[in-house]
C-alpha cells in the first residue's frame, strides 16, 4: 500500500472511529490571546495564524470528541485558581453555545456516542490541577455539576495533599486527603486524571481507585525518559484498572533530544520576562529567534508511533489513546502541527501493521469505554455512600 493509500484509508477509518482527544488547551489560549473575545478568534475560519484548533482543522483531522482542558496556571492559588478554573469553564460554554452546528456538550459515554451518530464534536471538559479545587472536596462536587468529566491531579507543582512529576516531592505520592480525593472522584463518576503527577502519586491513585484512570497526555518513559512520562511499571498495571494512557505530542516529553532544546528556550524566556508556558505571538517572536540561533530538534508522527507502540506492548491494545496538547505546547511535531494533522499520525500507524481494529480502540473506543465504566463505578458507590466532607 502507498503512502497516499495509507492516508486515504486513515481518513475513511478516522470517520466511522473518530479521534477522542484527551486534552486541548484552546480555553486557556484564548484567555491569553483576546481575553475569551471570540470574535476576535472565530474558530469556524482558519485560526492557523494564532491557534492549533479551528472547526475546519478539527473536521480534517478526524476529531470526534475533545476534551477541552479547563486549566489554570499552577502559580494561581486559593480563591483565584477556584474563579480562574470557573472561568475556562465559561468558556467552553460559550464555544459549545457559539458553534451548536459543530460542538455539542458531552457528559455520559453516551452523550459521546450521540454526538458522533449525529456527526458533532463532542465536547467534554477536564481540569488541569488540583489546585483547582483549592483543597475542597465541595468544589470538587461543584466542577462535576459544571461538566469537568477529569481532574488531573496536580499540574506542574506539588500540591497539598499530592506530588508532581516536576517539583520537589513533599508527600511521598498521596497524602489521606489525596486519597479521600480519589475516592471521592470515584464516588462522582470524575475520571483520576494521572498527567503530570509524580510516578509515586501515579502508583498510590492505581492502589485506591475503584474506576478507571487516564493518563490525559503522557507518553512512556522507557522512549524517552522525561518525568512527565510514564514508567512501565505503571503501564502494566493498567489493564487491571481499566484505565487508558493517551499519548502526547509535546515535543520536548517525546523525543530525547528536545528535551535539553526546549530547557534552553524556555530559560530564555524566563529571562526575557516571559512564564515558561507562554505561547502568545510575543513570547512566539521570542522562540523563533532562539530557534533561529539553536536549531530545533524536531519530532514527527513517527515519534509519537513509536511511544505508541511501546505502550501498546505494556499496557495492551485497550489501554491506549490520544492526548495531543495542542494549544497547550509552543512545539508539535511535523506532521502533526495542528488538530488537522491526526490521519498522519493513524496512516504512520498502518504502515507498521496496526490493524483497523486496533486503530479504532486507540482512536474511539478506549477512552469512551474508560467513561462508562467511571460512570458505572459512581452509580455503585453513591448508592451506598454519601458525599465525603474530608478536609486536610
Amino acid at each position: 500500500m502507498s503512502a497516499a493509500q495509507r492516508l486515504a484509508e486513515a481518513h475513511e477509518l478516522l470517520a466511522e472511529h473518530p479521534v477522542v482527544d484527551g486534552h486541548n488547551d484552546l480555553p486557556w489560549a484564548l484567555r491569553q490571546q483576546v481575553r475569551y473575545d471570540l470574535a476576535q478568534r472565530d474558530i469556524a475560519g482558519d485560526q492557523s495564524a494564532h491557534l492549533h484548533t479551528d472547526i475546519p482543522r478539527l473536521r480534517a483531522g478526524g476529531v470526534g470528541a475533545q476534551f477541552w482542558s479547563v486549566y489554570v496556571r499552577s502559580d494561581y492559588a486559593g480563591d483565584e485558581a477556584v474563579s480562574a478554573t470557573l472561568e475556562q469553564i465559561d468558556a467552553v460554554g460559550q464555544l459549545i453555545d457559539r458553534y451548536p452546528g459543530d460542538l455539542v456538550r458531552a457528559l455520559t459515554a453516551d452523550d459521546m456516542e450521540q454526538a458522533r451518530a449525529a456527526g458533532r464534536i463532542a465536547s467534554l471538559m477536564g481540569a488541569e490541577g488540583g489546585h483547582s479545587i483549592n483543597n475542597s472536596l465541595a468544589t470538587l462536587r461543584a466542577l462535576h455539576r459544571l461538566g469537568v468529566r477529569y481532574m488531573t491531579l496536580t499540574h506542574n507543582d506539588t500540591i497539598d495533599w499530592a506530588d508532581s512529576a516536576t517539583d520537589e516531592p513533599r508527600h511521598g505520592g498521596l497524602t489521606d486527603f489525596g486519597r479521600e480525593v480519589v475516592r471521592e472522584m470515584n464516588r462522582v463518576g470524575m475520571l483520576v486524571d494521572l498527567s503530570h503527577v509524580a510516578a509515586t502519586t501515579m502508583r498510590d491513585a492505581l492502589a485506591v481507585s475503584a474506576a478507571p484512570v487516564v493518563f490525559s497526555h503522557s507518553s512512556a518513559r522507557a522512549v524517552c525518559d522525561h518525568p512527565r512520562n510514564i514508567p512501565d511499571d505503571v503501564l502494566a498495571l493498567l489493564p487491571a484498572n481499566g484505565g487508558v494512557a493517551m499519548a502526547t505530542f509535546v515535543p520536548k516529553f517525546i523525543l530525547p533530544a528536545a528535551v535539553e532544546w526546549t530547557l534552553a528556550a524556555d530559560e530564555n524566556l524566563r529571562a526575557h520576562g516571559f512564564h515558561h508556558l507562554d505561547t502568545t505571538p510575543e513570547a512566539m517572536a521570542l522562540h523563533r529567534a532562539f530557534e533561529a540561533e539553536r536549531p530545533r530538534p524536531v519530532a514527527t508522527a513517527a515519534t509519537v508511533a513509536d511511544h505508541l507502540d511501546h505502550m501498546r506492548e505494556v499496557a495492551g491494545i485497550d489501554h491506549i489513546g490520544i492526548g495531543g496538547d495542542y494549544d497547550g505546547t509552543a512545539f508539535t511535531p511535523a506532521g502533526l502541527d495542528d488538530v488537522a494533522g491526526y490521519p498522519n499520525l493513524v496512516a504512520e500507524l498502518l504502515a507498521r501493521g496496526w490493524s483497523r481494529a486496533d486503530l479504532a480502540k486507540l482512536t474511539w473506543s478506549n477512552a469512551v469505554r474508560a467513561l462508562r465504566d467511571a460512570e458505572a463505578v459512581a452509580r455503585e458507590l453513591s448508592a451506598t455512600r454519601g458525599p465525603s466532607n474530608a478536609v486536610i
